[in-house]
């Protein structure tokens, strides 16, 4: 029996066949349903698929990454892969798709282009209170995936529950 402790070179591989298969499945056109939270981790109630297609691959890529983070706790600060804060949860999603986000809401919130309440959709960023404090990503069917606050777990919830601000369209 070997002593030596695993390093992160052990799990890169896995990353990279997660990475491709979804690069594949995205690609294909396949719609993306909410994934299971890792093995391990406390998880939540299954959030219901997003209610139309993501805007765009990138888009797509984000949900499904920020869906997989279900039940991994809050951390401020935390950008993954084990603990999470809101702006990290986005950030961490969004680089999944190929795309540099900074680490805070409030910088978030002037990234892309400005979307209406009406016109949101899957991969939308929301942004929360005034001046921003918070930021979601919106997942469709009035849902978003977000990282709460201390003692929670990233979760899907209605946007209803914050008082909204500003939605942003980054892919």
């Amino acid at each position: 029996m070997s002593t030596t402790p695993r390093t992160s070179s052990v799990r890169r591989p896995l990353r990279s066949v997660r990475g491709a298969l979804l690069a594949l499945l995205v690609g294909g056109g396949i719609a993306l349903t909410p994934l299971p939270a890792l093995a391990g981790t406390t998880t939540a109630a299954p959030a219901a698929a997003p209610a139309a297609a993501a805007g765009n691959r990138a888009a797509q890529i984000a949900v499904a990454t920020a869906l997989a983070q279900r039940g991994k706790p809050f951390a401020w600060g935390a950008s993954g892969p084990d603990r999470f804060d809101c702006s990290g949860l986005a950030q961490y999603a969004y680089r999944a798709a190929g795309i540099a986000l900074p680490h805070s809401s409030r910088a978030q919130s002037t990234l892309g282009r400005p979307v209406s309440r009406t016109q949101l959709q899957p991969g939308d960023l929301l942004f929360f209170f005034h001046p921003v404090q918070h930021v979601s990503i919106y997942i469709g069917n009035g849902q978003m995936v977000y990282a709460p606050d201390y003692g929670d777990v990233v979760k899907v919830r209605n946007v209803s529950v914050l008082p909204f601000n500003t939605a942003r369209r980054i892919a």
